[in-house]
């Protein structure tokens, strides 16, 4: 079984508990404007590795990742657009009690037979997924993603059904995430989800702009800077002012 794989990092310390194995999977259906791996949004392209391959370079660094409690985490482009070479990697990282996570915007999420019946067989082998919600608007989710939300929504409340631990992620993104109303929303969104452990505002940066130009793309959000760290707090106080409010009315 072999993946599309854009390229390996093999100390993260942001995807996740502990010192992560990180695999960024090719392939994307979302056009984020805010996007900083813009270079692994072709699918079907990336270089061919088999979960044997991986396996082996992930089992040299074992002894550092699992006495930090850490794992593997495959993140993107979008993993789950590989649902089978997931499961056969998962699979695997399981008989070594590998910690799993899986980093996705839920963007090919559907609910054909096919999917489900793949994405259920996934899940017997995940511990941990990060989903990142990017905005709550349908209208203004089309705007940033090039895509509707429905979808997306549809895979938070799925996820929540079958108590699977997720960290919820927000790229705050001023003028375009941040608005006071859309981040009320959101939280309020959250506060209907049982299986959240983690909430994390990831701030706009930058930092791909290099890899828009390299592949003779326009970066939409030239003119926008990264939000102040005051700015984070704020949105992050609404957001669970929001989801904490919701579950006391709730209950």
């Amino acid at each position: 079984m072999q993946g599309n794989i854009h390229s390996i990092e093999s100390f993260g310390t942001v995807d996740g508990p502990g010192i992560r194995y990180v695999i960024f999977t090719q392939g994307c259906l979302l056009r984020c404007q805010y996007c900083h791996n813009a270079d692994t949004w072709e699918i079907g392209t990336g270089k061919q590795m088999s979960v044997a391959d991986i396996m082996e370079d992930l089992t040299s660094y074992l002894p550092f990742i699992e006495s930090s409690g850490g794992g593997i985490t495959v993140s993107g482009g979008e993993p789950l657009l590989q649902i089978p070479f997931l499961i056969e990697l998962f699979k695997e990282c399981k008989k070594l009690g590998i910690h799993t996570t899986i980093d996705s915007s839920g963007g090919c999420y559907s609910t054909a037979p096919l999917f489900q019946e793949q994405f259920n067989e996934l899940l017997n082998y995940t511990d941990l997924i990060l989903v990142d919600l990017k905005h709550m608007n349908r209208k203004k989710h089309i705007q940033l993603t090039g895509m509707a939300n429905d979808h997306i929504i549809q895979f938070a409340k799925l996820l929540s059904e079958r108590k699977i631990p997720v960290w919820i992620r927000h790229v705050l993104v001023p003028s375009i995430t941040d608005d006071e109303n859309d981040l009320k929303e959101l939280g309020e969104f959250i506060g209907t989800l049982e299986n959240v452990e983690k909430l994390e505002i990831l701030p706009y940066h930058k930092l791909g702009i290099y890899k828009w130009e390299a592949l003779g793309l326009d970066y939409p959000l030239q003119n926008i800077e990264p939000p102040s760290e005051d700015k984070v707090n704020i949105a992050y106080e609404i957001l669970t002012k929001s989801l904490t409010f919701y579950k006391k009315v709730l209950s």
